[in-house]
């Protein structure tokens, strides 16, 4: 049975802009909360148009139920009016469905839902499979859009959840009601490309869907391409740049928003070098005393002096910190 929306709750938002995910850094093998809230607070003064907690930079799955809801609380409490959306991706539909109520009952303004797969599979096992995983997805979706009346984004991360959407699944799901956005893995970086890649999957989804670009090394492009939204990784830790980009390609300055991109282009080639940006972004943060050392939750290393030693001179050199 479906769960109303609280009342007094959050009012359904059109998803649009900066949605910046921050870390949940831990201490001790505990989420720390303090750090946590600061950078919930961070982003809420530098005017983010929404939050993303437990996110995959929100290291939401290596996190227990308790902490997850725990989390979604403390974001919604500190976010003030900014709206804050949850996480609640997990490997079971039951799981998946606490995470919702979880998100509902703090006062999430909306739920973001990755299709997880713990066993990735071998080629002949993708074509077998393509058309059930399909199906699979769309009954995962249909079945989270059924219990909660929370808007809820679409998350196509294939290189972290092992679960691939094509443009007809993306229309397939966008028509269940409470479909709010999709958040797509990057764009092509030819800006032509770009724009015939969003005008396709514009041209599958109902209106009212929005579509956010991710990777942030895409989203000037994907912005200047007709993205509505860009779910940001760095955006969590360094606001302000990548609200430079966002309003800029708003804005229709779409030369102003692919410049500023392009002298970000260092931070962009340590995600690449450093094996994603989730340690980089870590080791930021560190750098500027918003968590911690060693946050991640292990196994997970940070990266090492050296590493951050080249973090630290790049984002200096680029006048981030």
């Amino acid at each position: 049975m479906k769960r109303p929306r609280q009342k007094g709750g959050p009012i359904p938002i059109r998803l649009a802009g900066l949605s910046a995910f921050p870390l949940t850094p831990l201490r001790d093998d505990a989420v720390d909360e303090c750090a946590f809230v600061g950078l919930v607070k961070r982003l809420t003064a530098a005017g983010v148009d929404s939050i993303t907690a437990l996110g995959s930079t929100g290291s939401y799955a290596y996190l227990t139920p308790a902490e997850r809801a725990r989390v979604a609380r403390l974001a919604v409490e500190c976010a003030g009016p900014t709206p804050v959306l949850i996480g609640v991706g997990d490997l079971r539909t039951s799981h998946v469905l606490t995470h919702v109520d979880n998100a509902q009952d703090a006062g999430a303004a909306g739920v973001l839902l990755a299709p997880v797969t713990y066993q990735p599979l071998s080629d002949d096992e993708v074509r077998y499979l393509n058309d059930l995983s399909h199906r699979l997805g769309l009954r995962l979706f249909r079945t989270v859009t059924e219990h909660t009346d929370l808007p809820v984004i679409v998350y196509d991360n294939p290189g972290t959840t092992h679960f691939t959407f094509t443009t007809e699944l993306y229309a397939r799901i966008a028509e269940l009601p409470g479909i709010a956005s999709i958040k797509i893995p990057g764009v092509p970086a030819d800006p032509t490309a770009a724009r015939e890649h969003v005008a396709m999957i514009r041209a599958a989804i109902p209106e009212h869907v929005t579509i956010g670009v991710s990777g942030d090394a895409f989203a000037a492009t994907g912005l200047n391409a007709g993205c509505d939204a860009w779910y940001s990784v760095i955006g969590g830790t360094l606001p302000a740049p990548a609200l430079s980009i966002t309003r800029a390609a708003q804005a229709g300055r779409a030369q102003e928003a692919a410049v500023e991109s392009r002298r970000l282009a260092p931070l962009w080639e340590l995600f690449a070098e450093l094996g994603g940006s989730l340690r980089v972004t870590a080791a930021i943060a560190e750098h500027l005393g918003l968590v911690q050392p060693s946050c991640l939750p292990l196994p997970i290393q940070g990266l090492t002096d050296s590493q951050c030693g080249q973090v630290i001179d790049v984002v200096t050199g680029l006048d981030l910190v």
